[in-house]
């Protein structure tokens, strides 16, 4: 178990714009006259076209404004001063982490006058040098991705590749999906990457994987951040910061069902012409996502303060694939060993099975006794190995040569299913909040031979509340705070539901909780297959993130400050180890005859006996 508490705190100034603050935008600007001069004490006002919601500010005696801390969204701008027309724009799309600028000319006139502007070019990013690419709602909406993952869509960032295999200890002890999210940037590894969702961490320590994928959607837009980083980034090569969609005035909702099947596969490859049928896969995604005004006329006054989203998606995908395993005969698991005396298998044909019991020395050479009819008695099969025989089937192919003589349609069935829901409270034109819980669950099972197989679990939750509040027409304040807690293990099948090993009860072998419950593995040297669970695991992580962050802009003259701090507490705990249901590998040692050249005894015979 590891605790880690950090606090980082840093201040940015002489610029004419402070940087965005995570997912959040910043919109600034100069107003001036005909004449070019700046003009003071011009009211300026920001609108959120869905929302209606509005903040206000006043240009300083340098004529500037500053609007810190924006949702991203699309924004209607007007500033007005008695003696000049009324500036009016409209469709401004504030963008994830976007700095952008928009100078304003007044003209003489009244104020009851106005010039409107309206569908102008997309605003460019002036104010700082961050280097990074947004993928508005649009794309992740319109492009078609596979399995519905908007993380595709990083690779249509310049020197950004997507896709390739995942690192082999993530996948061996987190698995699942989040260790298959392979982004590189810049020829990075996949492991320097960092996630952020709503401006708050989403990103496990253990392997830097990504917590919450939410689904395409509920996600506004997200941008893939490559370089030059503001202060409160830096902990990665990469940072790739998503927001989920906020509510508006109007309701709007989706249904969506995605089916794939096997119908439209090809057949399975042989060379005979009687082919076997298709393995079965079914992958089924549906959910919805609703998302509107909650009207209160009693608190609000009858407006829509008060905003709501909020989406579920599931994910079932049930397939089959074939696995042929070589596997004792019925007899030679009733102690009978005829069958590999007269198999036709030269590598596994054996000259006979002998009674350790039955060693001797003669005239220097130790030598033994076979079996009666190579039979060993039920009353010496050992009753550990009896038990075990549970978890190893029998042979379902006729195979005199002990070989590939049974077939199994393995499952490897898959369900996910995750929820997302925000809020956004415009308390006042100086105070706006807006928080977001989610909640996710994954497991996974990858079937072998009876009960032998592997199982994922995966659970999250992610709380955080966030609060804008204007303190005067140059000060403004973010405050937030979030919590993530993230659980995954990776083990085997019978985890948590049967403990095998304290069954058994074998000498000097303790069963330990129940995520590590499962089978002990069982080896009998490539003549047989093996059985049991891996001698690998089970990791088990049970993580969790509390983040409390706080950025202050303050707009004087000219130049633009921004102060932020951040304290964390990130909580490691992990259990894993290797052999934890004990490892046990038979050769024919016990059951051979010393004095004999060539092949005597048997794997199999010696795991019988024990």
């Amino acid at each position: 178990m590891l605790f880690r508490t950090t606090f980082l705190c840093a201040a940015i100034a002489m610029g004419s714009l402070g940087v965005s603050a995570q997912t959040l935008g910043e919109l600034s600007g100069e107003v001036r006259d005909p004449s070019g001069a700046s003009v003071p004490g011009v009211r300026v006002t920001l609108t959120n076209q869905a929302t209606n919601a509005a903040r206000q500010t006043v240009t300083n005696e340098t004529g500037l404004f500053a609007f810190p801390a924006v949702q991203p969204g699309v924004y209607s701008l007007r500033a007005e001063k008695d003696g000049f027309r009324a500036f009016v724009r409209s469709g401004i799309e504030i963008q994830v982490q976007l700095s952008a600028r928009v100078d304003i000319e007044l003209q003489v006139g009244a104020v009851t006058e106005s010039v409107e502007v309206r569908a102008e070019g997309a605003l460019l990013q002036t104010e700082n040098a961050t280097v990074g690419t947004v993928i508005e709602n649009k794309r992740i909406v319109e492009l078609p991705l596979n399995g519905r993952n908007a993380l595709q869509l990083v690779s249509l960032a310049p020197n950004v590749s997507f896709g390739f295999p995942s690192a082999g200890q993530a996948g061996a002890r987190q698995g699942g999906i989040r260790a298959e999210q392979s982004v590189a940037v810049a020829g990075h590894r996949a492991q320097f990457n960092r996630f952020s969702l709503d401006g708050v961490e989403n990103t496990d320590p253990n392997f830097n994987t990504i917590v919450v994928m939410p689904s395409v959607d509920a996600l506004q837009e997200f941008k893939v951040q490559t370089g030059i980083y503001p202060a409160e980034f830096g902990r990665a090569a990469t940072q790739i910061n998503m927001s989920t969609k906020p509510g508006g005035n109007e309701y709007h909702g989706t249904l969506f069902y995605f089916l794939r099947n096997e119908k439209l596969d090809a057949k399975n490859y042989a060379f005979t012409s009687a082919r076997p049928p298709k393995d079965p896969f079914k992958w089924n995604q549906f959910g919805f996502t609703l998302a509107g005004p909650v009207s209160v006329p009693k608190l609000f006054d009858g407006r829509n303060r008060l905003f709501f989203m909020a989406n579920y998606e599931w994910f079932r995908q049930r397939r089959q694939v074939q696995s042929v395993s070589s596997l004792p005969s019925t007899a030679m698991r009733n102690g009978n060993f005829n069958d590999v005396i007269t198999t036709p298998n030269a590598s596994l044909r054996t000259q006979g099975v002998y009674d350790p019991l039955t060693r001797t020395i003669v005239n220097g050479v130790n030598t033994a006794q076979p079996f009666p009819n190579n039979t060993i008695p039920s009353t010496r099969i050992h009753p550990i190995s009896k038990a075990l025989l549970e978890f190893y089937p029998e042979p379902n192919l006729p195979n005199p040569d002990l070989r590939n003589n049974f077939v199994q349609a393995l499952g490897r069935p898959i369900n996910r299913g995750q929820f997302v829901s925000r809020f956004d409270w415009v308390e006042s034109a100086n105070s706006q909040w807006f928080g977001r819980y989610s909640w996710g669950d994954e497991n996974q099972v990858t079937e072998a031979l009876r009960l032998n197989g592997d199982k994922i679990v995966t659970n999250f939750n992610q709380y955080m509340v966030t609060n804008t509040r204007v303190l005067s027409p140059s000060k403004v304040n973010e405050a937030r705070v979030a919590y993530s807690q993230f659980y995954n293990t990776n083990g085997p099948e019978l985890a948590f539901s049967r403990d095998v090993v304290g069954a058994l009860k074998i000498p000097g072998l303790n069963s330990g909780p129940p995520v590590q419950w499962g089978i002990p593995n069982i080896s009998l040297q490539g003549v047989y297959s093996g059985f049991g669970n891996s001698s690998e695991g089970p990791y088990e992580v049970n993580n969790s993130v509390l983040q409390l962050v706080n950025n202050f802009s303050w707009m004087r003259g000219r130049q633009s400050f921004k102060f932020g701090g951040e304290a964390r507490r990130d909580q490691y705990n992990q259990v894993g180890n290797q052999f934890a249901r004990g490892q046990f590998t038979f050769t024919n040692n016990a059951t051979r005859n010393l004095a004999m050249t060539g092949r005597t005894g048997d794997n199999f015979a010696d795991f019988l006996l024990g």
